[in-house]
Formats: C-alpha cells, sequence, structure tokens
C-alpha cells in the first residue's frame, strides 16, 4: 500500500470515497468533532464524498439516545449524505447490525482459507497469562494458548465445546507497514506488537476489525480518517484485507484530542461532549476552534 496506489484509486471512475464511522455508545465530544472535521476536509480536497456508516454493533452500549444525538450533532456541524439503500451508488447511512451476513461470509471464508481457530480464553484469562501488566484499551497480545502449532486445516466455523471466541492467526514477525496519510511511515510486528486477534464472537457477531474491512471493502472507501489510538488496529485489518485478497484504503490517524490533565477524551466526559458545548450557547465555529485548539496541545 502505497500513496500512488492511493491516488491512482482517487482519480479513477470513482474517486476519493471518505467515511464516517462513530460508534453511538456514548455523545459525541471535541475529539470526536475534530477527526469527523478532518475527514470532512479530506473529502473536499480530493472533490470526493464522505459515506455514512452507524457502527452499533455493540447493542449492549449502543442506546437509541446516542443515535439520535449523533444524526442531530452532525446536522447541527453541518454534515450531510444522501440516504438510500445501495452501497454502489451513495452515502449512507448503513447500519452494521443489518449486514451481519456479509461479516459471516468473510469470517466463514477465512476459517476456509485457514486464518482462524476457536479460542477457549476470556479476555480476563489472557490477562492472568500476560507475563507483564497490560494497560490501555488495546487488545493484549495473546499469548498463544489455543494456537495451534502449524497454520490452520480449512474449517467451517463450528464451535468447539468451551469456545469463547475465534481469532485470527497472525505470522510471527510479519512485518506491517502503514503509510499514513498524516503520521507518514509507521511499521508494526505481528507477534510482538500484536498478537492473534479476536475476529468472531460465541455470540455470533464480528469483531471490529473484521466489520471495518468488510465494511471499507464494500463501500469502496479509498481513505480513512480515524483517531491515532488505532494504529495498532489498522496493522490487524492489513492483514485481514491480505488474507480475503482485498485491496487496503490508504490511512489518515489525526491526533488525539486531551482533556485539562493531557488524558484522551472519552465518551464519559460529559462537560466537553457536544451537546453540553451547544447547551451552553457555543456555536458551531466555535466550538469547532475549540477542538483545533486542543488537539494541538
Amino acid at each position: 500500500m502505497n500513496s500512488k496506489t492511493g491516488q491512482n484509486r482517487r482519480s479513477g471512475a470513482a474517486g476519493y470515497r471518505g467515511r464516517l464511522a462513530p460508534s453511538p455508545t456514548g455523545y459525541f465530544h471535541l475529539g470526536h468533532l475534530a477527526t469527523f472535521e478532518t475527514a470532512r476536509r479530506r473529502a473536499r480536497e480530493e472533490e470526493g464524498i464522505l459515506v455514512f456508516r452507524n457502527d452499533n454493533l455493540d447493542s449492549r452500549r449502543c442506546r437509541p439516545e446516542y443515535v439520535e444525538a449523533m444524526y442531530d450533532d452532525l446536522r447541527w456541524f453541518g454534515f450531510s449524505w444522501v440516504e438510500g439503500p445501495d452501497v454502489g451508488g451513495d452515502c449512507g447511512p448503513y447500519n452494521q447490525d443489518e449486514r451481519i451476513a456479509h461479516y459471516r461470509d468473510a469470517w466463514l471464508t477465512l476459517c476456509r482459507l485457514g486464518y482462524v481457530y476457536a479460542c477457549r480464553c476470556s479476555r480476563r484469562d489472557v490477562l492472568n497469562n500476560l507475563s507483564a501488566p497490560h494497560e490501555g484499551e488495546d487488545e493484549p497480545v495473546y499469548p498463544g494458548t489455543c494456537r495451534p502449532e502449524t497454520f490452520g486445516d480449512p474449517g467451517d466455523g463450528d464451535s468447539a465445546p468451551g469456545t469463547v471466541s475465534w481469532r485470527f492467526r497472525v505470522s510471527e514477525g510479519e512485518k506491517v507497514t502503514v503509510e499514513d496519510g498524516n503520521l507518514g511511515t509507521r511499521n508494526f510486528v505481528a507477534g510482538v506488537d500484536f498478537g492473534d486477534f479476536v475476529i468472531w464472537r460465541r455470540d455470533g457477531l464480528p469483531s471490529y476489525h473484521l466489520a471495518a474491512v468488510v465494511d471499507d471493502a464494500a463501500m469502496r472507501i479509498t481513505e480513512v480518517v480515524r483517531g491515532a489510538d488505532l494504529l495498532v488496529s489498522t496493522a490487524r485489518q492489513i492483514l485481514i484485507y491480505r488474507a480475503l485478497g482485498l485491496p487496503a484504503p490508504e490511512y489518515y490517524h489525526c491526533p488525539l484530542v486531551r482533556d485539562e490533565s493531557g488524558r484522551r477524551l472519552a465518551k464519559r466526559n460529559g462537560a466537553l461532549s457536544l451537546r453540553a458545548l451547544r447547551g451552553n450557547g457555543y456555536r458551531p465555529s466555535e466550538i469547532l476552534q475549540m477542538a483545533g485548539a486542543r488537539t494541538r496541545r
């Protein structure tokens, strides 16, 4: 994947296709707005479009009030898209919970190709088996408890007794290079920076990594704009693209917006939510300026 490839895709008949793909698990804050505005700017610079996708697979945390607020906030800041049912021709919005069959087909394909194996380990099991404490929200490096010694035989996704999830087997030592449009070249090593990662869960739902790849490919996204905290996720997803024989998009990772103490913003930080700022009388231009200032800290 390189910038020349991306330029060729953008100059083709399809043109530039970016996307907004938020998860309605809380109210948007300044960090979301900064990323959305960057995505909008990138699309405008390329005279392209933005596809809107509602990443609502987390049924426990996605609530109707957050969905309503999501659309309301975006429209208040002037974001728009063409509504329609055809992935091939419009900009959405699309709901991930209506696309489960597509994710399942991709998962079964990876099973048949031997990339996937059943795992009995919960997240707590993985954390307990690590030799060093794990900090942060990213998926910890899997210690290989259930990993087969050899590359997997073709499978059909059948659940073995005690299966908690299915993992994508990475090639130890494989180098994954991300040519990022903002941060430059970033290199990751499979088995060091990340390990075998969850791709399908026992509840019949895909991981974020698989769903994002399937959707971005189907929606012909040419560039993914998202936060720098997802760089390692990008490396994982590039491996899924390779396994499925799909072209990966370009990537542009944005710096994170911080609070007064320097910590990255979270949805639980209600004081800096867009809803709260709007309620306090701030105009869209003022909130955008605030988001830009906190990004540069």
